[in-house]
Formats: structure tokens, sequence, C-alpha cells
């Protein structure tokens, strides 16, 4: 077991990699093939329907077949996914290419819970740094997905087919990982026990902060990260300086994993989601004075410091509520929520940035930050005078 932890977070990076590559190709595949301009960023919008057409049934999967053989699926669906990309770019199908790109997103959806595994694979009071550990192998991703989508794309006669060729072979190499990954079957008690009505569980305030938490900072993240690209462009910045503004956004993001879960052991998730939302309002606060390239830089790292400190304690904190029966059910009820915002922010990141302007986005995302930082005052209140654990 000593070893399933660094192998989880090598199925990361290679999982990260993937999500940097299709980032950097699927809507120049989709300016391509689309019948119009306005139908060139479907591909992106399929694969997060993908994703989250996969969260609940990804959780309910493993609870009955075990993580290992969930994301050895979830693998095998991607590869079919990167196969069939290869097909429709081959017969220049638009439609056959939505597809290839929805099933993608379907195996990605899947490879979202191995900080879940992670938790599980974890010895007792290791948590915290499992998740860390796991969501670290980003750190990775971030400089070989770039390298990747620049080597990969004209490796065949046909424009971007050399770049699903590559995905392919990061699925087998994921598969060949889980060959040697051990991870815990499900446990006996998961069936034991009252199991309470999935109403009941979402309404509990430590549900609420964990899944808002995590909502936001994904949410406000990935709204301004999509919106960067255009934003650099319209303030007249190089291609250049835009991957890499979105490479050092992309290690801010996941750098600090290999610290948080420490962290987080000695400060309190509360503490650190309630520093993960100052940060993001650093974020905005900088694109209303800067939009130079130090600004976008700077705002960018902490954009992702912020991700990296609201996501990652909310996903420990979820841990704490559910009993081992609702595992599945609150889990998937937490990555349906998540993922459905993320996704909706993608779709909404090019038009919101063309109607308002990077500085005026950036304001309106404020507002949001302060939610967590409501609830975390509200359950400081609710908890004062009580015997605190771990907090």
């Amino acid at each position: 077991m000593r070893l399933t932890v660094p192998l989880l977070s090598l199925c990361q990076a290679l999982l990260v990699s993937g999500n940097i590559l299709l980032i950097a190709v699927s809507p120049l595949i989709g300016a391509q093939l689309a019948p119009a301009p306005a139908w060139s960023t479907a591909p992106v919008a399929t694969q997060w329907l993908g994703l989250m057409c996969a969260t609940i049934p990804a959780s309910l999967i493993m609870a009955r077949l075990g993580r290992r053989r969930g994301f050895v699926l979830g693998n095998l669906l991607g590869l079919a996914g990167a196969a069939l990309a290869v097909a429709a770019l081959h017969s220049q199908q638009f439609p056959l290419f939505l597809v290839a790109t929805w099933l993608i997103g379907i195996g990605i959806g899947f490879g979202q819970l191995y900080r879940f595994a992670a938790v599980e694979a974890a010895p007792a009071g290791g948590r915290d740094r499992a998740i860390g550990m796991v969501m670290g192998g980003g750190v990775l991703a971030a400089f070989f997905g770039p390298w990747l989508a620049r080597h990969s794309h004209a490796l065949a006669d046909t424009p971007y087919l050399g770049s699903f060729i590559g995905l392919g072979v990061l699925y087998l190499c994921a598969l060949a990982l889980l060959a040697f990954i051990r991870l815990p079957e499900p446990p006996r008690d998961d069936a034991v026990g009252e199991c309470r009505p999935l109403a009941e569980i979402v309404k509990q305030p430590i549900f609420v902060l964990a899944v808002v938490s995590a909502m936001v900072g994904y949410g406000v993240m990935n709204l301004a990260m999509t919106a960067t690209p255009l934003a650099m462009a319209e303030a007249g910045h190089t291609f250049d300086h835009v991957a890499t503004t979105i490479q050092w956004h992309v290690v801010a993001m996941f750098l600090p994993s290999f610290v948080t879960g420490r962290l987080t052991a000695w400060f309190g998730a509360s503490r650190m989601i309630g520093g993960g939302c100052l940060l993001l309002i650093a974020s905005a606060l900088v694109a209303q004075i800067d939009a130079g390239l130090a600004g976008f830089y700077t705002g960018l790292i902490l954009l992702g410091l912020g991700w990296n400190f609201t996501f990652l304690p909310a996903t420990g904190l979820l841990t704490e509520a559910h009993r081992p029966i609702e595992k599945a059910r609150t889990q998937a009820a937490n990555e349906f929520l998540v993922f459905s915002t993320v996704a909706i922010t993608a779709l909404l990141a090019g038009h919101a940035a063309d109607a308002l302007g990077w500085p005026r986005l950036n304001a309106l995302m404020i507002p949001l930050c302060t939610v967590p930082l409501a609830l975390l005052g509200a359950r400081h209140l609710a908890l004062r005078g009580r015997p605190q654990v771990g907090e």
C-alpha cells in the first residue's frame, strides 16, 4: 500500500496532461471542422457534458465494483474516445468528433475520483497528505501537457491527429499503472447501517461548506482561466505569453499540493478554505490594477493558489459529511454539483469576457468568493463553545 498513493499521483499526472492537451487542440479542431464559427467551441462543451454525465454513475459503479475496476473502465472509455477522434479527424466528420470528446469527457469523469481513492488507501491520519500527493501529480502535467501538445499535433499528415494518438498513449500508460495499484475493496461495513436520505445529507452544514467551497474555488478559477487567453489577446499579448501564463498558473494550482495536506492538518480545513478565498479575491483585485504581462502572471498565480487552498481542503472536509454506507451517493452529489459548475463556467467564459471585459469580469467574481467566507463565519458561530477536533 506504500506505493498506492504515488502511483495514483502518476495516474493523476497523466489525466491532467491529457486535459491540457485537449484544452490546446480541441477549439482549433472545432474551428476547422465546424459548419460555422459559432460551433468551434462545441468539442469543449461536449467534453464537459461527458464529464457531467459520468459524475454520478462513476461513484456508484466504483461503490459496487471497486475503485480499481472503475478507473480501468474510465481509461478504456477515454481510450475509445481517443480512437474515435482519430477516425473523425481522418474522415473530417465533425459530429463524430463531438461524440469522441463526449466519450473522453466520461473517462475524465472517472479519473476525477483518484483523490477519493487516495483517501481510502491512506493510513490513519494521512487523509489530507494523500489528497495533496495525488493532486500534486498536476505539477508534472503542467510541463508535460504543453510539451505533448506542441510535439504531437504535427506527427501525422492530418492536422492534430497525432495529438489524439498521444492522448491514447496516456490512457494506455494509466492502464499499465493501474495493473500495479492495489486499492482496498469496498469495505463490508459500507453495506451495514442506516442510510439517510440524500436530502438529509446535503442539508448538513459541513456538506454545504465543503461543496460550496469546491464549487466557488473551481468555478471562479475555471471562469478566469478560460477567459485569460481572450483577455490577453485583447490586451495585445502574444500567444507565447499566453501559453507561459497558463503554464505557471497550472504549476501554482498543483505545486502547493505537496504541502497543502500538512498545512490543513496544522491550521484546519476552515482556515485553509478562508485563505484560499482571500487569494481568489486578491487575484481579482490584481485584474483591476494591471493589464500588463506582470499583472496577468501575478493574477493567474494567485488564482491557482486560491483554487488549491479551497478545493483540496474541501475534498477532505466532504469525507466528514457521510457515513460509510453513504459514501458513494455523497461523493456522486458532490462531483455532479462541482463539475456542473465547472462546465457552466467554461461555456460562459468566452461570452462573459467579450461582453464585460477582463476587469469587470473579475470584479463580479469577488462577491462569489465571499460566500464560503460567510458559511465559515456561520459555522464558527455555531461551533463556539463546543469541543473541536482538528480545527
